[in-house]
């Protein structure tokens, strides 16, 4: 059923003293009337309001639409427009949100106006977006947090494998940092962390991704390159964290990190598991550097014992480190140390 509106009497005074925004448009989309609480809101006067199309507070790229919508809702047979929720400008251009219902209404001459009823939710938005913002990352650096990267590794496997291309890892920690939240305080622990984040962002290729795990822990996810260029490429990384001030106290970082290239049918925890097992490797051989793995099965000529040469450290066989010897099968930290104690003896188990 069409609503008719009342005089402009006791109507009117109703309209402006109203704490909602209210305004009537005619057919073609022109104000007629603004209520306060639409001009405040707006941040207009209600002589630059009257006479102007709505559309002055609608985003250009919405305009056209929106005003298809109103030529439609005039001609329409239906008397109310469902409740919806509407982004618009202020007379500064500043963007807000607002929940809009509209009535066709007719004026004492029988003329078709449409009446907005609008409700300013624009702290309602922005904690939404505050707090969708906050579920994939991290609050201090801006980074993707653990949950949204460990998400994003898996649909990076996923191209690996769809497009037959390299994918390496990262996991990177930033070396000694519990001096710096003794020596300083957690404050400048956080600007390190939220300087060495954007330092890291900057540094890596725009298409790597830099996560952060947790405290001083980050991984980075590397697609298209394989281990050689990663490590070249985290090296770079290392060699610029080592050689530039962090905030104002001047403090001076190094990164360990230990770099795995995905294998076939290896999954996300075997990849990173790798990763940080070449991560333990750099901080054991004194941190400050960046290390890479071995396959997780590597073939070897060595079927019982890898003979070491004395003078290089390497087997006489294989070719293979002492410390690629020693990750090598996925060692234990125990069984690790003991082949380094072991640096004198002339035998190695084959693995």
């Amino acid at each position: 059923m069409m609503l008719h509106s009342a005089p402009f009497d006791t109507t009117e005074t109703v309209l402006r003293a109203a704490p909602i925004g209210i305004c009537i448009t005619d057919a073609g989309g022109y104000f007629e009337m603004v209520n306060p609480a639409c001009c405040d809101f707006y941040g207009y006067r209600e002589e630059e309001l009257l006479g102007q199309h709505f559309t002055l507070v609608v985003p250009k790229a919405d305009r056209a639409q929106m005003n298809a919508l109103h030529e439609r809702f005039i001609a329409g047979d239906d008397d109310m427009e469902d409740t919806q929720e509407c982004e618009v400008l202020g007379k500064e251009g500043q963007p807000r949100s607002i929940l809009a219902k509209a009535a066709c209404i007719q004026d004492g001459h029988g003329e078709t106006k449409k009446v907005t009823f609008m409700v300013d939710i624009s702290e309602r938005k922005a904690m939404e977006q505050r707090l969708e913002y906050l579920a994939h990352h991290d609050e201090l650096t801006g980074l993707l947090n653990r949950r949204a990267g460990l998400g994003l590794l898996e649909e990076e496997i996923q191209r690996s494998r769809r497009y037959d291309a390299p994918l390496c890892v990262a996991s990177c920690d930033l070396d000694h940092f519990k001096r710096i939240n003794d020596q300083h305080g957690h404050a400048v622990g956080d600007q390190v962390l939220s300087e060495s984040a954007e330092l890291m962002k900057e540094t890596m290729r725009r298409h790597d991704h830099v996560i952060r795990l947790g405290g001083e822990e980050f991984l980075l996810l590397l697609p298209g390159v394989r281990q050689h260029e990663s490590s070249q490429a985290v090296e770079r990384l290392r060699e610029r964290l080592a050689t530039t001030p962090i905030t104002d106290a001047r403090i001076h970082l190094t990164l360990s990190a230990g770099i795995a290239q995905l294998e076939n049918d290896e999954q996300a925890d075997a990849l990173l598991e790798r990763a940080d097992r070449a991560l333990y490797g750099a901080k054991h051989e004194g941190r400050n550097r960046v290390q890479g793995t071995t396959a997780s099965r590597p073939t070897s000529p060595c079927t019982k014992v890898c003979r070491i040469d004395e003078h290089t450290d390497r087997c006489r066989g294989c070719g293979r480190t002492l410390d690629e010897i020693a990750r090598w099968g996925g060692m234990s930290e125990q069984e690790r140390e003991a082949v380094w104690q072991r640096l004198e003896a002339a035998t190695f188990p084959a693995r």
